[in-house]
């Protein structure tokens, strides 16, 4: 590890800083140590930026590594390395694993596990309740104080108000973020696409909006009561359906302490994909209609919407060649999201390159009260250096990311990461894993 680095001529995008131009940053002993628009002091590696983007290292709200438990998908090791190719360097893992990130052990494990093997920085994120079964709330400040920084049972919706509630309440005495799953699983039940003429066409049973929205408004409520009071904080996990989007908006407006996400296939892919049975196109939530995409890009914009993460979610080969209905739902995503971004939302004009690199950095850290997300002098030297012009296939044969279930495999996108850098150390150079 170079003890000082220093990026030159490159194209800083900053939103915590409100920076957008041509500068130089100096890192040493893993931290940023200047960042002018011209730097002379003399560092053990140079690296030439001009015509890239220089970008603080991106920030992942929402990543399955599927560790402990199912290995044969995805480990510690492959789940950073994927991450550290799609420029992300700190990701936070969902605790839907096998046993779960219910107790301080396995909390431990995963963070002792990360220092071992990974190569970007892993924030574990525990159950709200023992198990996700939905039925007791876990030991919160323990698992906190052991190196979790939220609480969701996510793949599961904490189906009982009265235990929601308990868990809004109990998390306001340590500040702390709980990330709901919304979904009525009596209106999704036996579900596997998007309800509409599509679902009924091709024969599968859909999942209407609601399910996701009358959860969402739930929560919202239960917000508005115990969250305003105790300092707790709510945040919605891929949000899908212009419902959603339309209830968070009001919300916000109304003060109540909430935040949300959505992922790159909600802004990027409509239920047509889904048609042919494409296995690789099933997720949960669904992907929607047309006039859901549109809502959920207005709401990226008008920043009712606080992050993109990519609820990166490896399955075997196994897992998807089966029958629509007996599929695994989830995609990959964290080598695809920020080329799909760039593609999709910057080069569309849908999103300026600031709306779009916040989405990605001080958006999600704000979520999680996290001090990552930035290139301010004395912050981690966690940084990525992007080449925005460069068009490339996406091959998921390529992927270090153990599982290949990808619906955007042949797709043409812009942007791609050259340089990966974590606490200062150089983890990708030239678009290869160093590590």
């Amino acid at each position: 590890m170079p003890k000082s680095i220093l990026i030159k001529s490159g194209r800083v995008v900053d939103p915590s800083q409100n920076i957008d131009g041509e500068m130089d940053i100096f890192i040493e002993d893993g931290k940023i140590r200047n960042i002018a628009k011209t730097i002379s002091s003399r560092a053990d590696v140079s690296i030439p930026a001009k015509g890239k983007l220089v970008l603080p290292g991106l920030v992942d709200i929402h990543v399955h590594l599927r560790d402990p438990g199912r290995p044969d998908k995805e480990t510690i090791s492959s789940g950073t390395r994927a991450a550290a190719l799609g420029g992300f360097t700190t990701i936070a893992c969902m605790p839907n694993t096998d046993p779960p990130i219910d107790t301080e052990a396995v909390v431990e494990y995963v963070t002792s596990k990360a220092k071992l093997e990974g190569v970007v920085n892993v924030l574990p994120i525990a159950c709200i309740t023992k198990g996700s079964r939905g039925e007791e709330i876990t030991e919160m400040g323990i698992l906190l104080s052991h190196g979790a920084v939220a609480f969701s049972d996510d793949g599961k919706p904490v189906m009982n108000a009265v235990i929601m509630r308990r868990a809004l309440e109990y998390a306001g005495q340590f500040k702390a973020t709980i990330i709901s799953h919304c979904e009525d699983l009596d209106l999704s039940s036996g579900g596997s696409m998007n309800e509409g003429a599509l679902s009924t066409k091709i024969g599968l049973r859909g999942i209407p909006g609601l399910a996701e929205e009358t959860m969402v408004e739930r929560d919202i409520l239960l917000a508005r009561e115990f969250c305003k009071k105790n300092g707790s904080r709510l945040h919605i996990a891929h949000v899908s359906t212009a419902g959603s989007v339309d209830l968070i908006r009001k919300a916000k407006a109304e003060g109540i302490p909430v935040t949300c996400e959505t992922a790159p296939h909600y802004f990027a892919l409509t239920e047509e994909e889904v048609e042919g049975y494409n296995t690789n196109a099933k997720v949960n939530p669904p992907l929607r209609s047309t006039k859901d995409v549109d809502a959920v890009v207005k709401g990226l914009k008008d920043g009712t919407i606080d992050a993109i993460a990519t609820d990166h979610a490896p399955h075997t080969t196994e897992d998807k060649n089966v029958e629509f209905d007996h599929a695994s739902s989830g995609m990959v995503g964290l080598e695809t999201a920020l080329p799909l971004v760039m593609t999709e939302l910057i080069e569309t004009g849908a999103l300026t390159m600031k709306q779009a690199i916040q989405k990605l950095t001080t958006g999600p850290a704000r979520v999680l009260g996290i001090n990552k997300g930035t290139l301010k002098v004395g912050s981690d030297a966690d940084v990525v250096i992007v080449d925005p012009e460069n068009e490339f296939t996406v091959d998921p044969s390529k992927f270090a990311s153990k599982s290949r279930n990808t619906p955007f495999a042949g797709w043409k996108l812009k942007g791609s990461v050259e340089v990966t850098i974590v606490g200062g150390r150089i983890v990708v150079k030239a678009g290869r894993l160093e590590v």
